[in-house]
């Protein structure tokens, strides 16, 4: 860290902190990215879903076994034999500002939630009537039973389904919400938010932890043992390294390989997995405009692919941190397969991938890229791609941006002449791709579809038998259906999958695998 990193860390720290006794000293973060957008069902930005989870609760919550534990919930009843279900909130939830939360703010924030999520959109595809009973009761009158409700309102997977007040969550679900007040363990602090620097949140006195269960992911109770949290946006990783081997920083949410092998050598930092399940990579094409409008196109790049090369990049040539020959779920999950994935498998060529864009017909038309360069990942899955692209000769226009921008950017459908896009590479966590329901780049919903916005009623139809499979065998036959489908019509190239490691002082104890959850964290 050279003198001006050094003096501009030392300025955006809040001296007064270091006088402080160490069990309650606030926690000082770095996330993997900046946070530019508050809204968590506007975007699916991993930083989003992980402010949202400080921010806000959840009428259910999944634990680590993907089983839906009451969290906001007192509980649910089931009538008229599975068509109404009846959900009744826990007494004495209060928002942030001190008003009560009442069921009239969970069927609002549940309606937002449903026009953004593919598990909500199917929720309300199955949805007759949504309505609040009482300032406690919230009732679901469906058109037929619905077993994975629960489980939908419980998920992880962004957009998750979190309750906000009414006022606020009665906002259009593709215009973003400008205010940040949940029910969570910990209040937003907007009078300290700095974009591109700070992000600071303080314990909600008024929350009230689920009264039962263990802590296992987003379910049991959300103790806050230490009552402040300040993001701190270090873009440079090695600043970020030298801040926590210092002692200015206590948790970097995932350092790259080389410094983590530094880290390691440090006795007062833990290095360890941040979940156990392997994040999913994959490239995503635009199914709107040229060239990878056309199926053969897209195929055609298959036989360049390596995805071992893609994973590399990110944690290093350990094989023990990545996996290949992975295909459209998270590895090491029920529903993962290898069915269809032969274009993936065996020696790679680029001739063979040069003379198929031939045959499609690619005349050096445009292809642009568009990727971060302050967020590890999608960073390097982008330069990767742009290699490979580069080497089968194709026309390219590569553009880098901070990561908030592309977040932005790719939800532009606007052809490549008025700054559109052609291509983008993103990672997904292991429970967000495990399956059909809460799985963005498999939906082939067309306008509806996450961007990118294939269209593709084979992979509809398909994961709307996969939701009435009456057992896992079934549920797997038709995973392997949907992967055949899906490496013919290609919505995104999987790109392998990786372990990420997250690095943090070990005098943090009591965190919770998965992702940077706050909630249960004590020093000493």
């Amino acid at each position: 860290m050279n003198r001006r990193q050094f003096l501009a860390l030392a300025a955006a720290l809040p001296l007064p902190a270091l006088a402080q006794p160490s069990a309650t000293r606030p926690i000082r973060f770095v996330p993997q990215a900046n946070l530019t957008s508050l809204d968590p069902i506007w975007t699916t930005a991993t930083v989003t879903r992980n402010h949202g989870y400080m921010v806000y609760d959840t009428l259910f919550g999944m634990d680590a076994g993907f089983r839906p534990q009451p969290q906001m919930a007192e509980g649910a009843t089931t009538e008229e034999e599975g068509r109404r279900v009846t959900i009744t909130l826990r007494p004495g939830l209060r928002f942030h500002d001190g008003e009560a939360v009442l069921a009239k703010d969970a069927v609002a924030s549940i309606r937002r939630w449903m026009k953004r999520s593919p598990f909500g959109q199917k929720t309300e595809s199955l949805t007759e009537e949504l309505v609040a009973a009482d300032d406690r009761r919230l009732v679901f009158r469906l058109k037929r039973p619905f077993p994975l409700l629960l489980a939908g309102l419980g998920n992880p997977s962004s957009p998750v389904c979190f309750i906000m007040p009414e006022r606020i969550a009665a906002t259009d679900p593709f215009q973003q919400i400008r205010e940040a007040i949940g029910s969570g363990p910990y209040r937003f602090k907007a009078d300290e938010f700095v974009s591109g620097s700070r992000v600071v949140y303080e314990k909600f006195e008024g929350y009230v932890p689920a009264p039962g269960g263990t802590p296992s992911l987003i379910a049991g109770p959300k103790q806050v043992h230490i009552p402040r949290v300040e993001w701190h946006i270090i873009t440079d990783s090695a600043t970020a390294a030298a801040a926590l081997q210092s002692g200015e920083m206590d948790w970097v949410e995932e350092p790259t390989p080389e410094l983590q092998q530094l880290l390691r050598r440090n006795r007062a930092i833990a290095v360890e997995r941040l979940d156990e399940r392997a994040v999913w990579n994959l490239l995503r094409f635009n199914h709107l405009h040229p060239p990878f409008d056309d199926p053969a196109m897209r195929r055609a790049l298959l036989p360049a692919i390596q995805q071992r090369d893609f994973s590399m990049a990110i944690v290093g040539p350990d094989p023990a941190n990545w996996i290949e020959d992975v295909g459209i779920f998270t590895p090491g999950t029920p529903l993962a397969n290898a069915a269809g994935l032969e274009p993936l498998l065996g020696p790679r060529s680029l001739d063979r991938a040069r003379a198929l864009l031939k045959e499609a017909g690619y005349t050096n038309q445009l292809v642009r890229i568009i990727g971060p360069a302050d967020i590890q990942t999608p960073a390097a899955l982008t330069q990767v791609t742009a290699d490979v692209l580069r080497r089968l000769g194709m026309n390219l226009d590569l553009v880098l941006a901070d990561w908030g921008t592309v977040v932005q950017r790719r939800a532009s459908r606007e052809p490549l002449d008025k700054g559109g896009w052609s291509i983008f590479c993103t990672g997904f966590q292991g429970f967000d791709t495990a399956n059909p329901a809460g799985h963005f780049p498999l939906r082939g919903n067309g306008a509806g579809a996450w961007p990118g916005w294939p269209s593709s009623p084979k992979l509809e139809e398909l994961r709307d038998a996969w939701f009435e499979a009456p057992d896992a065998a079934a549920e797997r036959s038709i995973a392997e259906e949907m992967q055949r489908v899906a490496m013919t019509e290609l919505p995104f190239i999987p790109l392998g999958g990786y372990y990420a490691n997250t690095a943090l002082r070990r005098e943090l104890r009591g965190r919770i695998s998965g992702f940077p959850m706050f909630w249960n964290l004590q020093r000493g």
